[in-house]
């Protein structure tokens, strides 16, 4: 069977457990793209599958439902939400966040760049934005073979996420008036908390959610200021939940005011 560029298709080496997008060919090696994880993988023709499936990706207004479900609202209170920067290493992911924060009216920029410039860039954005919360994420990998998992060197980016955070703990050394949510899939997890991050993947070195690192920046923008978020309420959110994605007790950054206009 002949496949093209935009095709959604399985492996069949992996059991088809992950949908993925082709995004290139180059002879026989396929280049494909998670839909719902974020992940880049190659595969030969043969171990390909095309996919048939009417439902493409995760329903994202769902996500979007999970943060509204544990905000409680007082129609009385007016509600001013932590202010979001998003890096990320990949355009569709990003556009996918931004617009799950736009659900949500969470202020929020995003910036797409390849991860080894985020930390060059990092320390100009955050003097521009000012944000409450920084996202650094895109795409990362763990290569197990022959690799010890607390080897910054054994991962595609996880030293390039560590720099970013390291740059931008420079501008804000406090977790609570810097909420930092870090990592992709399999990233070096220990590291990244030990750099500075407040939420970082991957416990387990494991693939998450492309809205993951979307999901924990919005309940902790949309988590009352001064007050602790609920940490494992939080982490169960994800879609692996503390296999995927783990943190520090941090406070919430939304600002409640009175009366409502």
């Amino acid at each position: 069977m002949d496949y093209k560029k935009g095709d959604y298709v399985t492996r069949n080496s992996y059991n088809n457990d992950t949908l993925f997008k082709i995004i290139d060919i180059k002879n026989n090696n396929y280049i494909l793209k998670g839909v719902n994880v974020r992940l880049i993988a190659d595969s030969s023709k043969e171990d390909l599958r095309l996919y048939e499936g009417e439902e493409k990706k995760t329903n994202d207004d769902e996500y979007a439902d999970k943060i509204k479900s544990m905000t409680i609202r007082n129609d009385n209170f007016f509600y001013i939400p932590g202010k979001i920067l998003h890096f990320d290493g990949d355009r569709d992911y990003l556009d996918r966040c931004i617009n799950l924060y736009k659900k949500l009216n969470i202020v929020a920029y995003g910036v797409c760049l390849k991860e080894i410039d985020f930390y060059k860039e990092i320390g100009k954005y955050l003097n521009m934005i000012k944000p409450e919360i920084l996202v650094i994420t895109g795409h990362d990998a763990y290569y197990k073979k022959g690799k010890n998992n607390r080897k910054v060197d054994a991962y595609k980016n996880s030293s390039n996420f560590i720099k970013a955070v390291l740059e931008a703990r420079k501008y804000e050394r406090s977790h609570n008036k810097l909420i930092i949510i870090s990592g992709a899939c399999q990233s070096n997890y220990e590291e990244l908390l030990k750099a500075g991050a407040n939420f970082a993947s991957s416990p387990k070195r494991i693939n998450i959610h492309s809205l993951d690192p979307a999901l924990i920046a919005s309940s902790v923008s949309l988590s009352e200021k001064n007050k602790d978020i609920d940490l494992l309420n939080i982490i169960a959110l994800t879609l692996n939940k503390e296999k995927g994605f783990g943190g520090v007790k941090t406070s919430g950054t939304m600002y409640l005011g009175y009366p409502r206009s």
